[in-house]
């Protein structure tokens, strides 16, 4: 079985809903499926100890998840233009995993959510794909080739899978954000298993 870790952080829960589709994209992909994983907030107060286990939703991610996938998508929402300090935390603790090169030559993509149309999601992403650049991953995004790049009025680049919420984060998920999400998903299984089996 080809494994895709769908790794994410979600406060209002845009990001969680494209990872959900993002996984549906993969698992339509014969002989794929999603490792669906979280990390935990990052705290204010330095004594403040998260549990290991979260409340609910998604597990949350260890180094382990990165050692034993076949490709990665990484979410965020858009925070002034970058990505959630969480996330960033995660990779700011993997120097084992790349000086194993745990994440060397496999496949990745991003994803991100912004309350509003130019609340810095191209640059979102970009800061995402630095921390998988370094690991020596292999970067896809969406190509034009998807109908729906052309027709988006909210959402979705060439950079990967995005959704525009609202200032009131109350603006639902439209066709063409769908339709790429689920794009990206199948792309980014179908790139690793090719590479699996071709190595």
């Amino acid at each position: 079985m080809i494994e895709i870790l769908v790794l994410y952080y979600s406060r209002h829960g845009s990001t969680h809903e494209l990872a959900q589709l993002i996984s549906r994209g993969i698992e339509s992909v014969d002989g794929c499926s999603a490792r669906v994983r979280t990390v935990p907030a990052v705290s204010t107060v330095c004594e403040a100890v998260a549990s290991n286990i979260p409340d609910s939703g998604a597990p949350y991610a260890e180094a382990s998840d990165l050692k034993e996938c076949h490709g990665l998508v990484l979410g965020s929402p858009s925070y002034f233009g970058n990505m959630a300090a969480p996330l960033k935390y995660f990779f700011d603790c993997q120097t084992a995993s790349w000086l194993s090169g745990a994440l060397n030559n496999k496949p990745a993509a991003v994803f991100t959510a912004s309350s509003s149309m130019h609340g810095g999601q191209e640059t979102t992403a970009l800061s995402m794909l630095m921390p998988l650049l370094h690991h020596g991953m292999l970067i896809t995004g969406i190509p034009y080739s998807e109908e729906s790049l052309h027709n988006t009025q909210s959402g979705g680049s060439p950079y990967g899978a995005s959704h525009v919420n609202g200032v009131n984060n109350n603006r639902k998920i439209d066709r063409d954000e769908k339709d790429l999400c689920l794009a990206l998903g199948k792309r980014l299984a179908t790139i690793a298993k090719q590479l699996t089996t071709t190595a």
